[in-house]
Parts: C-alpha cells; structure tokens; sequence
C-alpha cells in the first residue's frame, strides 16, 4: 500500500498529537523521569533492569555464560522493566540511565556503586570485568569492537525501521517497508559474507560480539523477531543460519533468552531472576509483548 496523500513536513515540527501505534501512548519528545518510583535492589552486586527484547536478550546472555564459565562473582538480579507501561520513565531508572532505554546496570561491587547503561556498553563493561569472552590475542580485538559496534549501528534500521514499519506502525506503508527491508537483507548479507569466512563474526573464538548480534540477526533468522522471517527469505542466508543456529542450542544461550521474558510461550519465560534456582521454581505474571528496544 501506498500513501496516497503526500505529507508535506511543517518549517518547525511540534508534538501535538500521539502517532498511533503499538507504543502511540508512551513515546513523547522530551526526556527525564514520568513518576516517582525507586528501583528495586536484590542480594548481589549486579543489579539489571530490563525486559528480553533483543537489546535485553544480550546482557543476560552475557551473564549466563560468565556463570556458566564459573565465575561466580558474575551473579546476579534481573528485574524486569515494562516499557509497555512506561517503567523506564521512573524516577529509578532514569537515574540508571537518562536515555530510559533498557537494559540497565547496576554494580555495586565498586566503591562508588557504577551504573552502566547502552547494551553495547554493559556487555563491553562486563566482558572486561571479568575477562571473558574478548579475543585471547589482543591483536584481534579491534576486529570483534568492529563488529559489536557494527551491530549497535545497524539494530536501529532493523527494529526502529524495519520492525517498527512492519510490525508496530498504525496503517503499512510500502515506502518506508521496502526501504527497511532493503536495509536489513543487505545486513544479513553483509553477516552471511562473513560468517562464509570464519565459525564466529570476529574470528575462530565465541565473544560478545557474537552475542550482540545474535540477539537481533540471529533470532530474526530463526524466526523469532516480528513474523518477518518468510517475508525476508530469511533461510537463504545459510551461513547466518548455521551460526544463528549452534548460538542458539548454547545452554547459556537458552537461559539468558529467557530472563526478564514475560511474554510468549509461558515455558520460555522468567520474569526476574535472583539465582540459578529460579530456572526452576519460576512463576509467571503474563505482560503483553512489549518492544523495541
């Protein structure tokens, strides 16, 4: 479909009314916090606020595989945030990270408690924390930032663009679908390209480069981001699905899917997460699916 009235943009643009949409009744054009609400704070010294969209999935991720490597200095508490329901608007969190986007991180293990936010920044803070998952050469490093910041410059064409035109827009529009779409089909191809040389995007060892993009390109191989996956003959990319698939089957991998997910299947959800046990012992408060970020 097309837009048969051309939109012809004002000389000063003023909000003045919501866009329709998905998330028509939170989005506004100023920052800063909504309501006055502490965050809460659990038993370990890493605190996490977030929700399992993709930018959400990446940090848990992290986390489980920290923990599955044995560091167990690496625990932690995961609360969910609802960005449905405006959660990362609150006093609390804004203070975390000013830009009320999830994930966000709390350590408290430093002197001064650190707060990190920006899901490329808390992977970056936490694999070097603890030092895992960067190259073991130090020659190689530059070739795995590359690509984690590759990925934190192309996820906004892929969720705000494609996924917010496709998925989340009021009425479907052709221009702004077909220009997305071009973009993230030459992602994968750019991903597949790669992949086609080395068994991981930054060379022969697994990082957090990998678990960034995954987050994002390998679960919209699989299918699991915004029903687009025959839309985008996202099965053509075989090396993209081949790497998308042996992340995917990491145990690590499957638990950090499923924190803060409150969503979906109810066997893949864990609404927060205070220690391993909870894998187990889980119950559930359903949410309705709740993002893009």
């Amino acid at each position: 479909m097309t837009d048969a009235t051309p939109y012809t943009p004002p000389k000063v643009w003023k909000w003045e009314k919501e866009s329709g949409g998905r998330f028509a009744s939170i989005n506004r054009p100023i920052a800063g916090p909504t309501h006055d609400k502490d965050l809460p704070v659990g038993k370990h010294p890493l605190q996490l606020y977030s929700l399992a969209t993709p930018n959400g999935v990446k940090v848990t991720v992290l986390l489980e595989e920290l923990l599955a490597k044995g560091i167990k200095e690496a625990e932690y508490d995961a609360w969910l945030v609802n960005i449905s329901e405006g959660d990362q608007f609150s006093s609390g969190f804004v203070s975390v990270n000013p830009n009320s986007k999830i994930p966000a991180l709390m350590d408290h293990s430093t002197a001064t408690p650190t707060r990190v936010f920006e899901s490329g920044a808390i992977l970056l803070y936490l694999a070097e924390k603890f030092g895992a998952f960067l190259p073991s050469d130090p020659a190689k490093r530059p070739e795995m930032l590359s690509w984690l910041f590759w990925q934190m410059g192309s996820a906004p064409y892929l969720g705000g663009g494609f996924g917010h035109f496709y998925a989340y827009a009021p009425e479907k529009w052709q221009y702004p679908i077909d220009r997305f779409a071009m973009e993230t089909k030459r992602q994968l191809d750019v991903l597949d390209r790669r992949l086609a040389e080395t068994p991981y995007v930054s060379g022969d060892e697994y990082t957090i480069a990998d678990m960034a993009i995954w987050a994002w390109y390998g679960q919209l191989a699989l299918g699991r981001l915004y029903e687009a996956g025959e839309f985008l003959d996202v099965e053509s990319y075989k090396y993209v699905q081949k790497w998308a698939r042996e992340i995917d089957a990491r145990p690590a991998v499957k638990r950090g899917r499923m924190v803060n997910r409150a969503f979906g299947d109810p066997s893949t959800q864990l609404r927060e997460r205070h220690d391993a046990g909870d894998f187990e012992t889980r119950t559930q408060d359903k949410l309705e699916p709740a993002g893009e970020s």
